[in-house]
């Protein structure tokens, strides 16, 4: 796997101030793709140990709160094979440092029920991954203040309570106020 780029700093993609990993490689190509570079999986860097040695060095820190993965897309096979090792070096090492992995995959129908029940490596990625942000980004949908994500379709989605309850279990980022649309009994 290659990846695209390492915030070191960020507190755009996630909780608190977080490390944030851009993997390269993506088949979705969506319209208006703030990222268009890392589509291609040759982009970037190779992503190796001494890759994960540094991810894991920018995580010792206390006021870094955990890890973002992003794309290019996380869980395109060959990205999550590679990922697999660095979730649970991260949990392993810090338990208390959240994991959040943005995908345009559909957690419900493509994760949950068809890649956790196909591939082991889908369900030990999945076993060490806090949050994550499903749906494919929707330039028609773009509001450009969105709290932790691009538009308005894409759902923050707890992953624990998914896999115990084997349903999605949602959500809110605490800015749907301001789009949804309201009904009056």
């Amino acid at each position: 796997m290659n990846y695209a780029d390492i915030k070191t700093i960020d507190v755009q993609d996630g909780e608190g101030v977080r490390v944030s990993l851009y993997v390269s490689g993506c088949h979705f190509h969506c319209k208006g793709c703030h990222n268009q570079e890392a589509w291609d999986f040759n982009y970037g860097k190779k992503f190796d140990e001494t890759t994960m040695d540094y991810i894991m060095e920018l995580l010792d820190h206390e006021y870094i709160a955990g890890l973002s993965i992003l794309g290019g897309e996380p869980l395109e096979p060959v990205n999550q094979k590679a990922l697999v090792s660095l979730v649970r070096k991260v949990k392993e090492r810090f338990p208390n440092k959240t994991i959040w992995c943005y995908t345009g995959y559909d957690f419900e129908k493509d994760i949950l029920k068809d890649m956790y029940l196909s591939f082991s490596y889908t369900k030990e990625l999945l076993q060490n991954i806090d949050i994550i942000v499903d749906g494919a980004f929707q330039e028609e949908n773009k509001l450009i203040d969105l709290k932790f994500r691009g538009s308005t379709n894409q759902k923050k989605i707890d992953v624990k309570a998914s896999l115990k309850n084997n349903q999605m279990m949602q959500l809110k980022f605490g800015d749907e106020e301001r789009y949804e649309i309201k009904t009056y009994e």
